[in-house]
């Protein structure tokens, strides 16, 4: 600034240049201007100069008495406006002009007007306190900030109304305190107080403060988000499959490691790249003209490497703003395939080993065994307790079937309903209907009342049917009814009765067989075949025998209170020698018969029976050959053949037990069949000659 002028001026007034002395100069300064056409400034010899046509800076320039005071002025007439103005400025401002003092109170209050509108419209808390800490200013953003009426707190100690507040502790040391951060409530506020000096004295403080709860929370924002890209640049960085982007003007913007390696190039050398130049009709391009992603795009490159590619739109604001690439190689996409292949394999196989070995719940605990045969099937009964489809349990005759259905039942939400057992094989045809399916009173002779049959008994439960290949053609057909409809009728009744009843049958016998051979309805095979489980026979689990074995001696030695203590070795090794066609009750009985006669408190060899030890006679299985009838010319029904082949056995053997291990059957299947067939009386040949004896039924079995 080129200065025409320049005046020192040293002030008199002995308040300085208060605010109606400055107002005064401003009034005489705008007079000046106007006559002279200059511009006027005023500056200590050590500031910048201020125009001295505004009031704020000249108050700002703390002037007081007897300080100096340079007058500067711009214009052709410079010199004469200076000293006018340096005159006024070494006077003591007394003025008479009325006129003049008026424009100068407009002055005073339009400042103070523009002081008060600038309170008011900060946007940051202004409070002011005097020297008894007396709260003399408080601006509306103070009111926002604390929440405190201005009303409340104008008039009051600033300790008083500000909790925390410090503005009396900066009065009495006279130190700012700039940038603290305090929290008023769920506020987070940071502060700067300052002391208001004049004179050398503390007049009070000042204190501007702004919220920053909002920027505190756009920072961790800021901080969360930039956590986030890094943990997105790792994970990019990390995955290893390729990925490129490329903005929505086809530029490469970033590939990872991965992608790198699959193109072989460097990071240097791909980014930058125009997909819409290396690749015009590339699925990127595609997708950047489409904005429809490209699934399973396939690329040849060069050393032999197929790329296989999922490329998807980057969308933002409904706008296409790039796309990303995600890339395999074909190669390796095989190999996991192969791997993952081998692996499903490998856990399928043991998901089944580990349903056939482990031991299902408490409800077949009482099936003793571990052998594998063994718990294959109870798993199988075990998942087909949750249903209540019809099971068929096959196995020779003491191998515990029962057993398995009971479990079946128990385990199945049907347990608390009742459980019907039924012998098909024990109970006479001309009974069997009538206990399947209940009589009506005077049905026949001796019906005197009405009766509920097995399957009345069973309804909402479980009805078991023992033996079920021993029902004959008749009983076949009207147990097939029950299984299609659920429903039957009383013997000598009309009414149709409905029930809900799941059906478990068990059969010693080959089925299949019976149907090829038209013993047995092949509707019904098919309809009770529905979940088939196959049980072992002892045989099959010989290892399974030492765990009967103990079990059945601690059942027997609770019930008799004998002092027995167990088993001996070579004893034991017998009982896992012998074939068992009894299979699990035989092996009862053979240890509740040792238990009863031992007289030593271990079971040893010369405790087992005579057939069960290896140096005693054992009863073989021998081949029959029926005697020749030379006028038999046809061939009969297979229960003509049987019924021959049981009435030599008998014959041979005289009793049922030694007929039955002849045959590979038990005591229990000859018998039922010697009854099934009327045989009562057997007939030997002996030296040529027939021979009737009578069958021995009380020899223990």
């Amino acid at each position: 600034m080129v200065v025409d002028s320049s005046k020192q001026a040293v002030i008199a007034h002995e308040k300085g240049l208060h605010a109606r002395v400055a107002a005064m100069i401003v009034q005489k300064a705008h007079e000046l201007e106007h006559k002279w056409q200059v511009k006027l400034y005023l500056r200590r010899p050590e500031g910048l100069p201020v125009r001295a046509v505004s009031m704020m800076p000249l108050v700002s320039l703390r002037v007081k008495q007897n300080d100096l005071l340079w007058v500067e002025a711009i214009g052709q007439s410079a010199a004469a406006a200076a000293n006018e103005l340096k005159a006024l400025l070494e006077s003591d401002f007394q003025q008479s002009d009325a006129n003049t003092m008026s424009q100068v109170d407009n002055l005073l209050q339009d400042n103070a007007v523009t002081a008060d509108q600038i309170f008011v419209s900060m946007a940051n808390g202004l409070m002011v306190t005097d020297e008894n800490d007396v709260i003399t200013v408080f601006n509306p953003a103070s009111e926002r900030i604390l929440g405190i009426a201005a009303n409340q707190a104008i008039g009051n100690k600033a300790q008083a109304v500000i909790p925390g507040s410090r503005l009396h502790i900066v009065a009495q040391t006279c130190q700012a305190e700039i940038g603290c951060r305090q929290f008023i409530g769920k506020l987070s506020i940071i502060t700067n107080r300052t002391p208001i000096i004049a004179d050398g004295q503390v007049r009070g403080t000042l204190a501007i403060f702004e919220d920053i709860s909002v920027l505190e929370a756009v920072t961790d924002e800021l901080t969360a988000v930039k956590e986030l890209k890094e943990r997105l640049q790792l994970v990019l960085e990390s995955v290893r499959d390729g990925i490129c982007v490329v903005d929505k003007n086809g530029y490469i913007t970033y590939v990872n490691p991965a992608y790198v390696e699959l193109v072989n190039q460097s990071r240097q050398e791909v980014i930058g790249q125009n997909v819409r130049q290396l690749s015009p009709d590339g699925a990127r391009n595609r997708v950047l003209t489409t904005g429809q992603p490209v699934i399973g795009s396939l690329a040849a490159k060069t050393g032999g490497v197929t790329l296989i590619a999922n490329v998807n739109p980057i969308i933002v604001d409904g706008e296409i703003t790039g796309a990303v690439s995600v890339v395999k190689n074909v190669n390796e996409v095989h190999k996991l395939m192969d791997t993952l292949s081998h692996v499903s394999a490998k856990a399928e196989y043991l998901e089944q080993e580990l349903r056939r070995t482990h031991k299902p719940g408490p409800a077949f605990q009482k099936f003793i065994g571990q052998s594998g045969k063994v718990l294959e099937a109870l798993a199988i009964a075990a998942k087909a307790a949750s249903s209540s489809a019809t099971v068929l349990i096959i196995g020779e005759s003491g191998t515990g079937k029962e057993l398995v259905a009971e479990g079946i039942h128990y385990a199945s939400h049907r347990a608390d309903r009742p459980f019907i057992r039924v012998n098909c094989a024990a109970i006479p045809e001309s009974l069997l209907e009538s206990e399947l399916f209940g009589h009506e009173k005077g049905a026949f002779t001796g019906a005197v009342r009405q009766k509920p049959g097995k399957f009345s008994l069973a309804d909402k439960g479980t009805i078991f049917l023992d033996e079920i290949g021993e029902l004959s053609k008749s009983m076949q057909a009207k147990l097939l009814r029950v299984l299609q409809q659920r429903e039957f009728t009383r013997v000598g009744g009309e009414a149709v009765i409905k029930v809900d009843v799941r059906i478990i049958a068990a059969t010693n016998r080959d089925l299949a067989q019976l149907v090829a051979e038209g013993g047995f309805r092949e509707d019904l095979y098919y309809r009770l075949h529905v979940i088939p489980i196959l049980l072992p026979t002892l045989r099959e689990r010989v290892a399974d025998i030492p765990l009967l074995v103990d079990h059945f001696l601690h059942k027997t030695i609770t019930e008799q209170g004998k002092s027995v203590t167990g088993v001996a070795s070579n004893a034991l090794a017998e009982l896992m020698a012998y074939r068992w066609p009894g299979n699990v009750r035989e092996l009862e009985n053979v240890i509740e018969r040792m238990v009863t006669l031992a007289d030593g408190s271990v079971l040893a060899v010369t405790d087992l029976p005579l057939y069960l030890r290896s140096e005693g006679e054992v009863v073989e299985p021998t081949t029959l050959v029926l005697p020749p009838n030379p006028k038999q010319t046809t061939v009969l029904p297979w229960i003509e053949y049987e019924k021959q082949i049981i009435t030599m056995a008998l014959a041979k053997y005289g009793s049922f037990n030694a007929a039955g291990k002849a045959l590979g059957l038990t005591h229990k299947t000859v018998a039922s069949k010697a009854q099934k067939y009327g045989i009562n009386k057997i007939v030997s040949w002996e030296n040529g000659d027939n021979v009737v004896k009578s069958i021995n039924k009380d020899e223990p079995s």
